[in-house]
């Protein structure tokens, strides 16, 4: 079948109706802007369904997000988007890069959640932007940056509680937001994935990283700590 188009960690097909896509998750790993690449075996099965448990659960919750229903072990049906080119990042703790940006010890709790925009373009490695350049540019909507912030809160404080029932805490984690056409206009919509790939999640009690890092970081273990946050996703569901 033709792509649609395929870019690092998945593939796009056309789907089985007009304004509706396949997504096919590959087990190609990257970091840093593509320049370490692995294959870990299994992750796209993982990073398919976690991303499809989460969706569904916040979907739940009052997040509207372009997921339909999974298809199979590596694919989704997902709502045509157009993508708005912005990476937002929530942080909960300081980590990664936002620890080496300030000079800020890795782990220390920031006193609110904080909401941090990157420009999506890997020529330029995905620079931060501020919310007036973002409008500048005219990336999006004043309205359209004031649901993106509103819903990028919604989405930490539901997945905070969500994988602290798992045993899991949610130290930062990044999201795609895309444009929907409705009858009444435009609507924005939860995006692109959630998954261990788009996360910085810490065992509680321990701090052992159970995502993207222990790849980045040659930690060792990628494979079992994917498999290990899908087998706590596909626990049943929390009722709050």
């Amino acid at each position: 079948m033709e792509k649609l188009y395929e870019g690092k960690a998945k593939v796009m097909y056309p789907g089985p109706e007009r304004g509706v896509v396949r997504v096919y998750f590959k087990d190609d790993a990257t970091a840093f802007n593509g320049q370490k690449r692995a294959q870990i075996p299994g992750k796209g099965v993982v990073n398919n369904q976690v991303s499809a448990a989460l969706f569904a659960y916040l979907e739940a919750h009052g997040v509207p997000t372009h997921f339909i229903r999974l298809l199979s072990e590596r694919e989704m049906l997902v709502k045509q988007v157009e993508i708005v080119p912005l990476e937002v990042i929530v942080r909960n703790r300081a980590a990664g890069s936002f620890s080496r940006r300030y000079g800020v010890e890795e782990g220390r709790v920031l006193p609110h959640p904080l909401v941090e925009f990157s420009l999506k373009n890997d020529a330029l490695g995905d620079p931060l932007i501020y919310d007036g350049a973002a409008l500048a540019l005219g990336l999006l909507t004043g309205p359209e940056l004031s649901r993106i912030k509103e819903l990028a809160l919604k989405v930490n404080a539901l997945l905070k509680e969500y994988f602290a029932q798992r045993h899991l805490e949610l130290i930062d984690f990044k999201l795609e937001f895309g444009r929907l056409p409705t009858d009444e206009g435009r609507a924005i919509v939860l995006a692109d994935e959630i998954s261990p790939d788009t996360m910085r999640l810490w065992e509680m009690g321990t701090g052992e990283k159970m995502d993207k890092d222990r790849f980045r970081r040659d930690l060792g273990g990628v494979e079992e700590a994917y498999q290990e946050v899908l087998r706590r996703v596909l626990q049943a569901q929390p009722s709050t």
